[in-house]
Formats: structure tokens, C-alpha cells, sequence
């Protein structure tokens, strides 16, 4: 009424009122009545405030990247913002210029200068599993950051939520990580057919180290059984020979035993031991010795006849005494 209005402030904005060209009145939460003509009222959101960013930017092998996120700040000195960025305020309520937005600019431009300048340093593949090493970049650039100190601005916290390649770029990665997919699967599968091949020549020479285990235990028993056999033929040998020896020396006992009794009558006339065995001499005997006598020493006898008489009775008296 007649160009008066009252403005109440809430607590978390700092309010300074200019009464022609002069300040009469600042802090946080003011009410107070003001003529509009002559009045200027300058308000700074207090509150923390969350502000979402994305940009475009490009990686060390020249791909390009989006980056996602939100950060949270909050005015630390309004009269100094103020100083910079205009706050005024509309009679009828609401801010007479785009400070606001002006101001969220400016801190998402700072954030920017700052994730560029981690982003220019990796490749696709790294940017793309940076989004951590970039947040920490952030939390602990922003607060020194020139832009922000001047603004009189905080920034109280920064999360980085996505960083996405382009469209294409990422089918052809999805395409790379699925072939390097397939190709870790059919890897799992040849080093699992090449376990059980391994596994299955395990079992193999473990079964014919087991054979060959069991035939040399049976060799060694019939080492063992030949070596037995050995020594009882070795042992009957030395019986044979042993009784070879001892029937030899037996023979050798009754040779010298016979030798002894026959050393005697050797030199004698076999027709005495004949007659001393009998008791008597046979006619038939004497005449048969006789005649070998005579047989013996033919080449002495020059002419001998025998007359068929003699030989008549000679023959006669054998067939007498058969």
C-alpha cells in the first residue's frame, strides 16, 4: 500500500536491505517493512544445495565419455557472493536476474576443469572404471579450486554416477567383453578337458606304475624261487658228488681189498688153482690144456700128427662124461 511492503526471510537466507544506495539492514531469517521505490533487498540461499552435472569429455586415446554426477555445496560468505553475482530480489517476489543459475554454472564448470583434466590422462577402458579415482579428484580439488574460494562458495560432497562412452563405442565394447567372454569360456572348457586328459594320464601311470610295481614283485619271487631252486640243486650236486666220492673211494677200498687177495696166486699156473680148487685133475682138462699149449707155441713145433684114432677117443670119452 501506497509502494510499502513487508519481506520476511526465512533462516537459511542472508538478507541485506539498501535504502537509498545505503545499507540499513543484513543478516539471516530479517522481516522487516520497506518502501519499494527507494529499496533494494539482496537474498542468499543459505542452505546446502544439490546440484546435478553432465558433460562431454574427451579421453587420452581421443574417445569421448559423459560424465554423470551431483555435487552439494553451500554459500560460506554471502556478502561476498553478493559482491559478485546479483541477488536482487523483485517487488512482487522472486530474484530480478539468473544469479542462481549463473552461480550453479560456475561450480559445475570448475568440476568440469577438474574431471578433464583426470579424464585426459586415461584410455577408454581406464576412464570408463575411473569413476572413483575422479570423485576423489573432486572432493579434494574443489574446496582449493579458485573459482569456488572467490564465489565464497563450500562444496560440501561429490559423487560421480556414471561415466558412458558413446553409443557405438560402447556396442563395440559390449562386443570386445563379449567375445573375451566367450573366449574365457571356451578357455575354462579346454582347461577343464585338459585337467581330465592330465587326470586321466595320472590315473594311467599310476596303473602302470602298479603293474609294473607288481611285476617286478613277482620277478623278485621268482628270482627268489629260482634262487631256491638253485641252492637245492647246487646241494643235491654236492650229494651226488659226495656220493660219487664216497662210492669211488668204496671201489677203491674193495680194488685194493681183491688186489690183496689175488696178489698172491697172480703168478701162478692157472691148472694148479684149478686143481687145488677141485681136489683132482681132469683128463679132459689136461688133454684141452694140452693142445693150447700146443696152439701157443705152434711156431716152435716143426711137423705134429694127430691121428684120428686119438681124436676118436678124445671125442668119445667127452660124449661118455656129458
Amino acid at each position: 500500500m501506497f509502494g510499502f511492503r513487508y519481506h520476511k526471510a526465512p533462516p537459511t537466507s542472508f538478507v541485506m536491505h539498501y535504502s537509498a544506495g545505503k545499507l540499513s539492514a543484513e543478516g539471516a531469517g530479517l522481516s522487516f517493512l520497506y518502501f519499494a521505490p527507494l529499496a533494494t533487498v539482496v537474498q542468499v540461499p543459505l542452505e546446502s544445495t544439490d546440484l546435478p552435472f553432465a558433460f562431454m569429455e574427451v579421453t587420452a586415446d581421443f574417445q569421448e565419455v559423459t560424465i554423470q554426477g551431483e555435487l552439494s555445496y553451500r554459500v560460506l560468505d554471502p556478502k561476498k557472493l553478493a559482491g559478485l553475482l546479483d541477488f536482487r530480489l523483485k517487488p512482487e517476489g522472486g530474484f530480478a536476474t539468473d544469479a542462481p543459475e549463473v552461480l550453479a554454472a560456475r561450480i559445475v564448470q570448475a568440476a568440469q576443469g577438474r574431471t578433464r583434466s583426470e579424464i585426459q590422462k586415461l584410455s577408454l577402458r581406464e576412464a570408463l572404471g575411473s569413476a572413483d579415482r575422479i570423485m576423489e579428484a573432486l572432493r579434494l580439488g574443489l574446496p582449493g579450486d579458485e573459482v569456488v574460494a572467490m564465489l565464497g562458495v563450500s562444496v560440501l560432497g561429490v559423487t560421480v554416477l556414471s561415466i558412458r562412452p558413446m553409443p557405438e563405442m560402447a556396442k563395440a565394447l559390449e562386443a570386445s567383453a563379449r567375445e573375451k567372454l566367450k573366449q574365457e569360456a571356451d578357455d575354462a572348457v579346454y582347461d577343464r578337458r585338459d585337467s581330465a586328459v592330465d587326470q586321466e594320464r595320472r590315473i594311467k601311470e599310476n596303473e602302470l606304475n602298479t603293474e609294473v610295481a607288481v611285476e617286478e614283485k613277482r620277478r623278485a619271487i621268482r628270482e627268489r624261487k629260482m634262487a631256491a631252486d638253485i641252492a637245492v640243486e647246487d646241494a643235491r650236486a654236492a650229494l651226488v658228488e659226495r656220493q660219487a666220492v664216497n662210492d669211488r673211494k668204496a671201489a677203491d677200498g674193495r680194488a685194493y681189498g681183491l688186489e690183496a687177495v689175488l696178489k698172491p696166486v697172480r703168478d701162478m699156473d692157472w691148472r694148479l688153482l684149478l686143481a687145488a680148487s677141485s681136489g683132482e685133475l681132469d683128463p679132459k682138462l689136461m688133454i684141452a690144456s694140452a693142445f693150447r699149449d700146443l696152439a701157443e707155441n705152434a711156431g716152435k713145433i716143426g711137423e705134429l700128427n694127430i691121428s684120428p684114432d686119438l681124436l676118436r677117443s678124445l671125442l668119445d670119452e667127452g660124449k661118455k662124461g656129458a
